[in-house]
């Protein structure tokens, strides 16, 4: 007889004691999560208890519910009881057999629930991946430099109606009249006109109300080339809103002001549609890891920022450089910028907005030929400049006559009429303040070394002192081009004091101009090259020190420019040699023998950590000793196998003890960090927390011997991205809130199909290792004899499946069939061995069908016990499992990877040297007399002569 398990009576109760258990009161949605409950479930059952008087509404978003005073009191004991009992509820079936033991309704499947997010918040990568799987699925055939501009502004309007839409500021930032909010387009869904009336009904009374925004903005949303004719662009349309219906995409709750959150998913979109351009079409995107670095070597900061500092980009683009301006300022400055494209000015004006700065003003037009930001006739003047111009613009003198220039932007000379990168340059210095004005150019390399006119020009700007630097970058890294560019440091604040240094010996730190060669430093991503975090921060701390670093930086005097060698040359070879240096053979080990000291001497980094290492490992070359090895100096011999050698590194004490340092130095900075890490609240900036957990991690491990600070850096933001950034944004949403919650997954036809359940900020694994070792260790156990059962049952076919095996006649191998089998062969004393194969395959076969049902079921009980768990875990727990075994264990992990890749490497390199002078020449003449003389006994024995 089947029962009911999930009886309104249990509901009711396990409603009661999760209420109870999560303080009396909580939201709808969070409760409801946390009983994975379908919504019409929950509904019913609370439906039910307030008209019992048993809870109470609340007030907030979304609605809550609290435990009315009597009801609290009333159930408050038994409530935590009924809460342990109740927990494993969504695992039971909605029907068991009355005689099921617990194991067996352990394993039963759980019930389909409809997933809900936490608190409406979803993973920041889960977000922006999941907007831009929707757009690409959507897009059809449009190409998708025109498919941006209807997602980017679906993005736009559904900020600015969450921000703004009910907004009681007196002046809002942006006005959103009466109609013209994402509200009213979803309103046309469906609708035969959707079109023309969101570009009437919409975006016109956007234009209308607010003078920063212009018809050339917005895409037409009436273009049947674009979005199809008739029912088809009533059904593209109607689409593309229902992406941006998805509830975690509510930011009117102030989220959008959460770390730019929706600014940041606008520039994920611009940068894969950069992507998915072309080189003709990906330029109005400037990559954000090269924004950064521009930003931070111009020297603007929150210390030296005031309200009245200005930014300016002549070329802007999207906008993404005066952002990353901003943003290194970190108040809000003035910010003005010109684009020549009308759409992607568009672009940039609601990139500004959705980063909060409303005020920013976006102009259209040639830069060139027409600037439109102006103090009377002449160019506006601004504290900081920077720009992406387009790389070798071959029509930029059209409709410009630079001899006769209004502005005198060309008083060094005029660039080539086809290559417009100086007329850019010369632009932006002209824009700069006369005395204090700092700015950078993104230009490609050949400005540095090209002839002609492109000399004479960069022959004044050495001369001038404005360059402070140049920064080479890897090449293929923007959407627009494939080549190598370079970034122009200016400044015009100490020109003066570069120059002047240069003609007195250029031995002063300011004089000369700083080069950094960072073209190695890259990772690949798909087609382009891309700056990882710790290419940045090299470059922008080597430009800040102004030292010089070998292969890499060198302040370079203004009088080795100068020189007839150079001539103004400003190309970084003929300064920095950034190549590795060659592996030499040696010529006279390969003839005598011995490993060449300069070999070992490139370790000198590691023999000075491990000076005895070096002798345990390497002795000189004794007389005597070795076939043909004679003793000399500048060589040493090997003194341990080769094979053992990393083991003899791993053991040494003095590589102990540098693991030891490094260690120690990990625990330092993690005890610093812990109480940054496990005080996250909600409201809390993520961004800024990672810079502080990140600098003291790259400070902390300058003191570390061997290891790149660097590297250590970079594990720590691959990580960042991978998984701590989504579980800040969990935190500092809803706080240190640890449910699992189900994961239904709806087909085409809506049918819906449990997955199972899931907890973002704490995974299963986590809960296992810590309170569940015993049970994982059994698990473990059973699924390891299963697979050597498996893997006997295989090997057992395999060697009974040929002409003569017992398993020659089988077309499958089964159960049923290897018992039919036995019964034709009875008794027969001539099949005995057949029998034998056939019965230890029924053995095996049986003992496999146990282990499954048994690994199923511990498996079906740990995965319910794990679930149960999280109910009982307090605040000061999760904290403990997200920050110790979650984050700081995987970071732990990654430096004792660094650790090994040192052992790896030298032990990797001496191997390497041993083997390739391991023969020298004697003992080759040696080897060949031996052989030869063999070979000479063979044929005297065999009669034969050998002349």
């Amino acid at each position: 007889m089947d029962i009911e398990v999930t009886s309104i009576e249990q509901k009711i109760a396990r409603f009661i004691s999760t209420l109870e258990a999560m303080g009396g009161s909580a939201g709808n949605q969070r409760l409801r999560e946390a009983l994975g409950w379908q919504e019409a479930t929950y509904d019913s059952i609370k439906q039910q208890l307030l008209e019992e008087s048993r809870i109470v509404p609340g007030r907030g978003r979304g609605g809550s519910v609290a435990l009315s005073t009597t009801a609290y009191a009333a159930n408050q004991e038994p409530a935590i009881s009924l809460e342990a009992r109740e927990a494993s509820v969504p695992y039971l079936k909605t029907k068991a057999k009355a005689d099921s033991s617990s194991r067996d309704k352990a394993t039963a499947a759980p019930a389909a629930t409809t997933p809900t997010p936490r608190n409406g918040v979803v993973k920041k990568s889960d977000l922006y991946s999941s907007i831009w799987a929707s757009c690409d699925e959507l897009r059809g055939g449009m190409d998708a430099s025109q498919y941006k501009d209807y997602v980017l502004f679906m993005l736009f309007i559904k900020y600015i109606s969450d921000k703004y839409g009910d907004s009681d500021d007196f002046a809002p930032p942006v006005v959103i009249p009466p109609g013209a909010s994402f509200k009213d387009m979803v309103a046309l869904k469906g609708k035969a006109d959707i079109g023309d009336r969101i570009n009437t009904q919409v975006i016109q009374k956007l234009i209308d109300a607010n003078t920063k925004l212009a018809r050339s903005d917005f895409p037409d949303f009436n273009d049947p080339n674009k979005l199809g004719e008739g029912a088809a662009m009533v059904e593209r349309l109607g689409n593309l809103i229902a992406i941006f219906e998805k509830p975690e995409l509510n930011f009117a709750n102030n989220r959008a002001d959460n770390d730019d959150l929706l600014g940041d998913a606008y520039e994920y979109l611009m940068r894969h549609f950069a992507q998915d351009s072309g080189k003709s079409k990906g330029q109005f995107y400037t990559p954000s890891e090269v924004s950064s670095v521009i930003a931070q070597v111009i020297g603007i900061s929150h210390a030296n920022a005031k309200g009245s500092t200005t930014a300016y980009d002549p070329t802007c683009g999207s906008g993404s450089l005066l952002l990353k301006v901003a943003a290194e300022a970190g108040r809000q400055i003035t910010l003005e910028g010109q684009e020549k494209d009308v759409t992607t000015a568009g672009l940039a004006r609601m990139n500004l907005i959705l980063h909060h700065f409303p005020s920013a003003t976006i102009l259209s037009g040639d830069t060139l030929v027409n600037p439109k930001f102006k103090d009377g006739e002449q160019l506006r003047a601004y504290d900081y400049v920077v720009a992406n111009p387009p790389f070798s613009d071959k029509k930029w003198s059209t409709g410009l006559n630079p001899a006769n220039d209004p502005f005198q932007r060309f008083t060094w000379g005029a660039p080539p009429a086809k290559q417009g990168d100086y007329a850019y340059l010369l632009h932006v210095i002209r824009s700069m303040k006369a005395t204090t004005g700092k700015g950078a150019v993104i230009l490609p390399h050949g400005v540095l070394f090209r002839g002609n006119a492109e000399a004479v020009i960069r022959k004044q700007l050495v001369r001038s002192g404005i360059l402070k630097g140049i920064i080479g970058l890897p090449a293929n890294l923007f959407y627009g081009t494939g080549i190598p560019a370079c970034i122009l440091v200016l400044d015009k604040e100490n020109a003066n004091a570069r120059a002047i240094g240069a003609t007195a010996g250029g031995s002063d730190k300011k004089s000369g101009i700083f080069m950094i060669d960072a073209s190695k430093g890259f990772i690949k991503d798909g087609p382009k090259n891309r700056l990882r975090e710790q290419d940045i921060h090299r470059i922008v701390d080597t430009f800040r020190r102004g030292a010089d670093v070998p292969r890499y930086a060198r302040r370079v005097p203004l009088d080795e420019i100068a020189s007839d060698r150079n001539d103004y040359n400003l190309n970084l070879p003929r300064y920095i040699d950034s190549s590795e240096p060659e592996d030499l053979h040696d010529i006279d080990a390969h003839l005598n023998g011995g490993i060449p000291e300069r070999d070992i001497d490139a370790f000198a980094a590691d023999w000075q950590e491990m000076p005895t290492l070096r002798s345990a490992l390497f002795s000189p070359l004794p007389p005597g000793e070795g076939l043909g090895v004679r003793a000399r100096p500048g060589y040493a011999q090997l003194t341990v196998p080769v094979s053992e050698v990393r083991s003899i590194i791993l053991a040494h004490p003095q590589f102990q003890r540098f693991r030891s340092k490094v260690e120690t130095l990990f625990g330092k900075w993690q005890q610093a960090v812990t109480p940054l890490l496990t005080g996250i609240q909600p409201g809390d900036k993520p961004k800024a927390l990672i810079a502080q957990v990140s600098e003291t991690l790259l400070a902390a491990f300058q003191a570390a011997p061997l290891l790149d600070p660097y590297d250590i850096y970079q594990h720590l933001m691959d990580y960042w991205t991978e998984t701590m950034q989504d579980d800040a944004y969990l935190i500092a949403a809803d706080g240190w809130l640890a449910l699992p919650r189900r994961i239904v997954e709806t087909d085409k036809k809506g049918k819906t199909k449990d997955k199972g359940w899931i907890c973002d900020l704490l995974p299963k694994q986590y809960i296992v290792a810590r309170y569940f070792a015993a049970e994982q260790a059994e698990l473990e156990a059973k699924q390891a004899e299963l697979e050597s059962v498996t893997s006997q049952i295989a090997e057992l076919e395999e060697e009974h499946s040929g002409e003569d095996g017992a398993f020659s006649g089988f077309d499958k191998i089964t159960a049923a069939q290897v018992k039919d089998r036995l019964t034709e062969l009875g008794n027969d004393p001539d099949s005995a061995d057949e029998r034998a194969v056939l019965k230890q395959w029924q053995q095996l076969s049986a003992r496999e069908a146990a282990l499954k049902k048994t690994v199923k079921t511990l498996e079906a009980e740990l995965d319910q016990q794990a679930h149960d768990h999280y109910f009982t875990l307090s605040e000061a727990e999760v904290k403990t499992l997200v920050v110790e075994d979650k984050w700081l264990a995987r970071l732990q992990a990654d430096v004792q990877q660094e650790l090994e890749r040192i052992s790896q490497t030298l032990a990797q390199r001496i191997r390497e040297l041993a083997e390739r002078y391991d023969t020298p020449l004697p003992k080759l003449e040696n080897d060949l007399a031996a052989l030869s003389a063999k070979v000479e006994a063979h044929l005297k024995r065999m009669g034969a002569v050998w002349k």
